[in-house]
């Protein structure tokens, strides 16, 4: 399983290149992955196979893959389907077609993350997989981007089908904590099933991401409206792929839910309903496209009604059906594609006389058409027969059950076979009485654009001439179901009921077409007017939402500050006054010199409010966030104490750069007065937080953590120095997620700053008009300083401090692991470096200190830390677990080299990234911007010369 998927994703990733080097050609090498994933499909049927690999176990989010029998009947379309999708895109498509690389890209993912979806056996995993169906569902159906349907049809798919799935993870939630497992076979396995109101509030949550991803009533709209995509994408996504997702999802669930008070009126109820009414409208649109988009909604209903029953026979005449609706609707998109393609129109009221003048396209569409009626002896017959006499011996239902569902299942096939008249009617007869399509306007499809569809269409022929067959494939699934195993599949079982009633469909469904098929458009639906609901629903939330907004953000950054600040202390002080307290044991201080630097920060604090000079308001501050540094470092932890200086060091700069464009004092009208409600509420929020720490403390009754990590750091993680360890290590996943948060405030930063271009090389000594090398200087860019402002003594100490502190930076990465340091602090003293650089000498001086862009340092680190992760995957690893290596060096000795290092080169990397884009855009930018030596223009000029 894992290499198929792994196969797929690495096409989807190729899939741009092949479009750019072959062109269109390229899908039919495309097609050939998936279509080496259905052979491995069909060489394990069978079997059951399962794939393991631990990522986060403790909240179990694992990667566990699971092949089966359902897996294989669903997996067999994704990937069967999906290549014949891909090769007929070659034809579909022309060269010049805008963004097909990235459409070919896309398609080649979806077909990826299907096969995850229907093999994924961790819930949690299965989530994640539907949800990137959503994403991808919504990219491929706002292909044609600048057709506001195309926006709007995307966003109504993305919002629909996302909310569903939201629900849907609130049940899987609760499911999995119910059953003690996320894991679908331990669902399915388990002897003791939980009930109660928790569990059936879940199933519904779960059905209502299925129902909406299958697109049942109320949330059908988006289906219908998704037609505005390519028809490669409806053939594929809206026929046989993304909305079977919610099918499987219930036929999965069905052996075990099935019993669930809510799951039969649900899902039968629903699907009953969509069947029929969905079929009506069908008969009332004549874009062809509609017409099939509208009978997919009805044939959905069907299937989930079917699979819902929770009986064999049921589940054996779902799965049918399944695969017969797979074949038969993606044969019929994709004719519509070729009718539209060489016609130029969709229109049933336009389209005349191509049967005759494209008799194999016509008998492509006519089995597929039939199949979709349910006529003999096509595979779509074979499952209708099926389902009806599986609804007649549902053991599990009521009689009165029985009859009303199997009359509506005879109201809504009476209604397909209406419709799947209306559909070649209206693509391939003549009519006379209308100004149809004239031959000279027709363009004669291709074998190889023919093909596809063809190979469909004899597919669903060949598999009800073959249904023992096809029985033998279906049956295990539905043996896992409770009940009496059903009788075989086959063309004939003699004169029964579900034969009768088969007739009479026919019968009807002929009757009904001849007297209601024919008309032209209709905008009388049972349905309702769905768009004009979520239009209402969209405009009530955004009435909702600027009420709420506009009642606490009033633009006032006090009172939005006065509001968070004033329930972080208002609401803790309610839940402990009213909640449990445990006692709180405060110890002052263990030495007085933690009370004397108490005593400095408290009075730097409070000289922070009071003083008007900006810059030494600047400074202490920061001397506060000194006293925490020396305070980390007397209670034993000097890494803290380090960091914590570095960063304030740092954070110290980057205000003075600031504060550079202001004025030196605070205006004097704008100097606040003593305000009593902002000191107030600054003593409340301070007395906050240090009575919740003491209580948080206090109501500790196991060991604290830390006692392990110092052991568990160097056993598992292979270095003494357990901060370190944490970050790259340990906790490897919160330092990835903090360096990515880093490189968005990078990113923050240089485009509020930087007007043209984001990134780019700073600008070399050379690169300026006004550089003179015969001019002493003692850093290559000293010379353009303004002598005015020029320090020779700053200058010659950065020339001998420079390479020092790289060395130091350098030190501490290395040593970081055993020692003090790592990567966050190295990566801070280098940056302290260049800041030295760029003081002594200038903007021009960054370039000479470090001639690379920013970008690409940000660039470089986050391929290093996230590929870290990637790696030790792809060896049968946990994600970002680390390997200890030792060898022998002649000079060096013995050398223990911990892979976790290349993770912390990745951090030292983003930090000295972040460090040389703050110094270009709130210094060098700044100075340009202050008019220090060059306008704006030339600087442009010079980094665009650059990059």
């Amino acid at each position: 399983m894992l290499p198929v998927l792994l196969a797929l994703a690495f096409a989807a990733l190729a899939a741009p290149w092949c479009v750019r080097v072959f062109g269109r050609d390229a899908f039919f090498g495309l097609a050939l992955v998936p279509a080496a994933g259905l052979l491995w499909v069909i060489a394990n049927w069978g079997s059951t196979q399962q794939v393991r690999i631990e990522w986060a176990p403790e909240i179990g989010m694992n990667i566990d893959l699971r092949f089966d029998s359902l897996a294989a009947i669903m997996a067999s379309l994704v990937l069967g389907v999906g290549a014949l999708i891909l090769a007929y895109c070659a034809r579909y498509f022309e060269n010049d077609e805008p963004r097909l690389g990235a459409f070919a890209g896309l398609l080649t993912a979806f077909a990826c993350v299907m096969f995850g979806l229907v093999t994924s056996d961790n819930m949690l995993l299965l989530f994640t997989f539907w949800e990137l169906t959503t994403v991808l569902s919504f990219l491929l159906v706002g292909h044609y981007a600048d057709r506001p349907d195309s926006r709007r049809a995307a966003i109504q798919a993305l919002l629909v089908t996302g909310a569903g799935g939201l629900a849907m993870l609130v049940g899987v939630v609760i499911l999995g904590e119910a059953y003690g497992s996320y894991l679908l076979s331990d669902l399915l396995a388990a002897s003791d099933v939980p009930t109660g109101t928790a569990v059936d509030v879940a199933v519904v949550l779960v059905l209502v991401g299925a129902l909406s991803k299958s697109a049942l009533i109320p949330l059908h709209f988006w289906l219908p409206g998704a037609m505005a995509a390519p028809t490669p994408v409806s053939a594929y996504l809206h026929a046989a792929a993304m909305v079977k997702a919610g099918v499987y999802l219930v036929a999965r669930l069905a052996p075990v839910f099935s019993e669930s008070p809510l799951w039969h009126p649900l899902v039968l109820g629903l699907g009953v309903t969509t069947m029929v009414l969905a079929g009506i409208r069908a008969l009332q649109v004549t874009d062809l496209k509609l017409v099939l988009a509208f009978g997919t909604v009805s044939q959905l209903g069907f299937l989930v009604l079917l699979v819902g029953i929770g009986t064999p026979g049921a589940a054996l005449a779902g799965m049918t059906l399944v695969v017969a609706h797979s074949l038969f609707k993606a044969c019929l998109f994709m004719v519509v594609g070729i009718v539209d393609h060489s016609a130029g129109t969709r229109d049933l009221r336009r389209l005349s006389g191509i049967g005759r003048r494209e008799p194999a396209l016509f008998g492509i569409a006519l089995l597929a058409a039939l199949s979709m009626a349910g006529l003999p002896v096509l595979l779509g017959f074979v499952g209708k027969e099926a389902a009806l006499g599986a609804i007649l011996d549902a053991g599990n239902l009521t009689g009165i059950s029985r009859i009303l569902l199997c009359a509506g299942v005879v109201a809504g096939s009476t209604l397909t076979v209406a419709y799947s008249a209306r559909f070649i009617w209206g693509a391939f007869a003549a009519k006379p009485a209308t100004d149809g399509l004239g031959f000279a306007d027709w363009h004669r499809p291709g074998a190889l654009f023919l093909a596809p569809a063809a190979v469909t269409a004899l597919a669903g022929l060949l598999g009800g001439l073959a249904a023992p067959w096809v029985d033998g494939l279906i049956r295990p699934y539905a043996e896992t179901l409770p009940g009496a195993v059903p009788e075989h599949l086959a063309l004939w079982h003699g004169v029964t009921v579900p034969l009768a009633l088969t007739a009479g469909i026919i019968a009807a469904g002929a009757a009904i077409f001849q007297y209601f098929g024919r008309g032209g458009e209709s905008t009388r639906s049972l349905l309702g007017n769905a768009d004009r609901v979520y239009d209402a629903t969209l405009r009530g939330m955004d009435r909702i939402s600027l009420r709420m907004t506009g009642s606490v953000q009033r633009g006032s950054l006090p009172l939005s500050q006065a509001t968070i600040l004033g329930t972080m202390v208002v609401l803790p002080a309610v839940i402990l006054a009213t909640g449990t307290r445990t006692g709180v044991e405060l110890r002052l201080w263990d030495s007085p010199l933690q009370l004397a630097i108490g005593a400095i920060m408290v009075a730097m604090a409070i000289s922070a409010t009071v003083l008007r000079n900006r810059l030494a308001s600047v400074l202490v501050v920061g001397v506060t966030g000194y006293g925490s540094g020396v305070l980390f470092a007397m209670h034993g932890a000097p890494d803290l104490g380090l960091t914590q200086g570095l960063v304030e060091t740092l954070t110290l700069v980057v205000f003075v750069l600031v504060l550079r464009a202001f004025p030196a004092e605070i205006e004097e009208s704008r100097t606040a007065s003593f305000k009593v409600r902002r000191a107030l509420l600054a003593a409340g929020v301070g007395v906050t937080v240090a009575v919740l720490a003491g209580f948080a403390i206090a109501a500790r009754t196991a060991e604290p953590i830390w006692h392990l990590i110092p052991a568990a750091a160097y056993e598992g993680g292979g270095g003494k120095n357990a901060v370190n360890v944490l970050l790259v290590d340990i906790r490897a996943w919160d330092t990835l997620g903090e360096v990515s948060v880093l490189i968005v405030a990078a990113t923050g930063v240089a485009s509020l700053v930087f007007r043209n271009r984001r990134y780019g090389a700073a600008p070399r000594a050379a690169d300026s008009p006004d550089y003179n090398p015969d001019l002493p200087s003692w850093l290559p860019a000293g010379r353009l300083v303004a002598s005015e402002k020029r320090s020779m003594v700053l200058q010659l100490t950065t020339r001998l401090v420079f390479p020092t502190i790289m060395v130091l930076s350098v030190y501490f990465f290395f040593a970081g692991h055993n020692a003090p340091g790592g990567g966050f602090a190295g990566g801070l003293i280098a940056g302290l470096a260049l800041t030295l650089r760029y003081l002594a000498g200038g903007r021009y001086e960054l370039g000479e200190a470090l001639p690379v862009d920013a970008g690409h340092l940000l660039g470089a680190g986050l391929t290093l830390a996230a590929g870290t992760a990637t790696t030790s995957l792809l060896l049968g690893a946990p994600p970002l677990s680390s390997a200890i290596i030792e060898f022998t060096l002649p000079v060096f000795g013995q050398i223990k080299l911990v892979t976790a290092l290349f993770f912390d080169l990745g951090v030292y990397l983003i930090v000295v990234g972040l460090v040389l884009d703050v110094l270009r855009s709130l210094g060098a930018r700044l100075d340009m911007e202050l008019g220090d030596t060059t306008d704006d223009e030339s600087e442009t000029a010079t980094e665009g010369s650059r990059a």
